[in-house]
């Protein structure tokens, strides 16, 4: 009998980053948008880190970004990884705000004609039954 394929650690959605973790399943990226000093944050908080406003909306974003940084993972990595080595995990810079950025995977392009500075469009990936990871794919 063979062992079952080790789980990828799966987020946790609490009532402060539900909305962003439902957006995703509908193929939507959203971001917490403070309503008393319109500056966007991410990660979900309930706090403004600008502002100290407890008041949000959420805003949905044009899935538009820039390649700001990135790593190419090679072994050793968690054994639930092992089979997708090499891979990129990008900071990627939206295109809403300078200062927003967001990690994910860079999905169909081999890591080694990735640059800085490339275009990249949001790409949603079900990794687990009703669980969507907001991933990157170079822009068109």
């Amino acid at each position: 009998m063979s062992a079952a394929a080790p789980l990828r650690p799966l987020p946790l959605p609490d009532e402060v980053t539900a909305p962003f973790w439902e957006g995703c399943r509908r193929g939507e990226l959203r971001m917490q948008r403070c309503a008393a000093c319109a500056r966007f944050r991410f990660h979900p908080r309930p706090m403004c880190p600008h502002c100290l406003s407890l008041d949000s909306e959420w805003v949905r974003m044009s899935g538009e970004g820039t390649l700001f940084s990135f790593v190419i993972c090679h072994p050793p990595v968690l054994p639930a990884f092992q089979a997708q080595v090499p891979f990129v995990v990008a900071l990627v810079e939206l295109a809403e705000d300078p200062g927003l950025r967001m990690v994910g995977g860079v999905l169909d392009t081999p890591p080694d004609r990735l640059r800085i500075g490339q275009s990249v469009r949001v790409a949603f990936e079900e990794i687990a039954d009703g669980v969507v990871l907001p991933q990157w794919r170079l822009a068109p």
